[in-house]
């Protein structure tokens, strides 16, 4: 038996090439995943097998020269899963992030994945990983939508035109093909001027795009609504919708932190990309986890905690996928949907994206060894 190991290097124009932005093959993965996730055939980090990763955090003033110092999205973070399925892969992503890299013309982030035999643990692949984590964020709205939109859903509301939101306007487009109007609401000219050309180049089918004002005229008769804004913790900085805003039917979308008035908790319903997520993280917290990590299923796992709702009203997308759960039940029914993130997600669209590269000739094969000195 050979113990030759060779594994394959695919950088960023090699992902490119075997399909990372392939938006919808990625919300087709995606959805595959969440499901398999409700079920239970996947493994995380922490003993619970739900953590989203191990972060390195920096000290605010450190006696050691040349240690990082605590800043904004300074950090460094491990996330390791394993998927089942169709998929019997186990695998990595590492990355580290600064907000100084823009000044340098990088990335915030800048990351790298690794995907392992899930019995040898010998690497298949490692891999450029901006777009393959941008994709498959991306694409988790769109699983949502394609569940909870409207099937006539015309009109976006995207308030903060940044990364996050690009991605996700990917996958509505690519689940409701008649969106034909974008509004967009952000805090700088620049980046919203940057949204809008974007996406006007890469979606010509959209006849109307729009700067409006604030969160308000973003929302406002729309039938989709995605909110990626990063604040500060405390629900006093979060970006806030109220509930006379918010139009019959409305599918509102947070990737991150959101505050709602309680009228519009009342009338909607609430659906996570993964609730055991949202469960093993507020764990970790002191209560009320939402004060300190916004995003929106934080406050649901709260809000079950002290009894302000049931646990059977913080439903999951992948029972609704899997059918346990029903989907939108009338054209009124209107949606919060929380996004978070996490490993399992990269695992799934990384496998894809490797056996494309494979069965296309793409990347560069390395050899680790021929045969190992410490066997």
């Amino acid at each position: 038996m050979s113990q030759q190991i060779d594994f394959l290097y695919l950088s960023e124009p090699d992902m490119i090439a075997a399909g990372v932005t392939d938006m919808a093959e990625c919300v087709d993965t995606m959805t595959d995943m969440l499901a398999l996730f409700a079920r239970g055939d996947y493994r995380m980090a922490g003993t619970e097998n739900n953590s989203h990763g191990a972060q390195i955090y920096f000290p605010q003033q450190s006696e050691f020269e040349g240690m990082p110092l605590d800043a904004p999205d300074r950090r460094f973070m491990a996330m390791p899963a394993y998927l089942g399925g169709d998929y019997q892969v186990a695998g990595c992503k590492w990355y580290g992030s600064n907000v100084e890299n823009k000044k340098r013309g990088l990335p915030r982030s800048i990351l790298m994945f690794t995907l392992n035999d899930k019995d040898t643990g010998a690497p298949l692949a490692i891999m450029s990983a901006n777009l393959l984590s941008a994709y498959r964020t991306g694409a988790i709205p769109g699983v949502g939508a394609r569940y909870l939109a409207r099937e006539d859903a015309r009109v976006v509301g995207i308030v903060g035109p940044g990364p996050m939101n690009r991605t996700s306007l990917e996958s509505f487009v690519a689940v409701r093909p008649g969106i034909d109007t974008v509004k967009v609401a952000g805090r700088s000219q620049a980046g919203v001027d940057a949204f809008i050309a974007w996406a006007r180049a890469k979606f010509p089918q959209i006849t109307h795009f729009e700067q409006v004002a604030d969160a308000e005229a973003a929302v406002r008769d729309s039938d989709i609504v995605s909110i990626a804004v990063p604040s500060t913790s405390g629900s006093e900085n979060y970006p806030y919708v109220a509930d006379e805003w918010v139009k019959p039917g409305a599918f509102i979308c947070c990737s991150a932190h959101l505050q709602l008035e309680e009228g519009l908790v009342q009338r909607s319903r609430h659906v996570a990309d993964a609730r055991k997520i949202y469960q093993a993280w507020a764990a970790e917290l002191p209560a009320p986890a939402h004060e300190i990590v916004g995003i929106w299923g934080i406050s649901l796992v709260d809000r079950v905690r002290d009894g302000r709702m049931t646990p059977e009203q913080f439903e999951d997308i992948g029972e609704i996928i899997d059918g346990l759960t029903p989907g939108r039940q009338h054209e009124d029914e209107v949606f919060i949907y929380s996004v978070g993130g996490m490993p399992v997600e990269d695992v799934a669209w990384a496998t894809k994206v490797y056996r494309n590269a494979v069965e296309r000739g793409i990347g560069t094969r390395l050899n680790l060894w021929e045969t190992p000195e410490l066997a």
